[in-house]
């Protein structure tokens, strides 16, 4: 089982927790309480710094209830958070776009996120034509 160091900006931030059984996403919550105007554009703090392990990166999205709950986007809709970003100051944010007026409560979970291997290195071998089966093209279910 790998070890994952993580910072909290403050004691009153809800410690992160896996939910047995549910899911192995991890809600992150608003750190603090944030207005957000329609179509107005704001960095929401998510209130935790952490040192990912060598060879792994943070996938962050929003929940599945966030638009519903709050009437907000994430404006670059996945976010990766690589090994690199580690230090004390690296605290994770949800990029976020208002579409109605909306109000998000310190502790409110926003999105969620996973651990991931990195993609290992590939080669790209170019042909002329592709064997696998035709399914149709973009859009297409396989069936006419």
């Amino acid at each position: 089982m790998e070890k994952i160091k993580i910072q909290y900006l403050d004691d009153t931030v809800e410690r992160l927790r896996c939910i047995d059984g549910k899911s192995d996403w991890i809600d992150l919550r608003a750190a603090e309480d944030t207005e957000l105007q329609c179509g107005e554009f704001r960095l929401i703090p998510l209130g935790v710094a952490m040192q990912l392990p060598q060879g792994y990166e943070a996938h962050i999205v929003p929940r599945s209830s966030t638009f519903k709950n709050f009437g907000i986007i994430q404006t670059n809709h996945t976010g990766i958070i690589d090994n690199s970003y580690c230090g004390p100051n690296d605290w994770w944010y949800m990029p976020a776009y208002a579409l109605r007026d909306t109000v998000i409560h310190k502790n409110d979970r926003i999105c969620q996120f996973r651990i991931v291997k990195n993609q290992p290195p590939l080669i790209f071998e170019e042909t002329e034509r592709l064997e696998g089966t035709d399914r149709g093209g973009l859009g297409s279910t396989g069936v006419r």
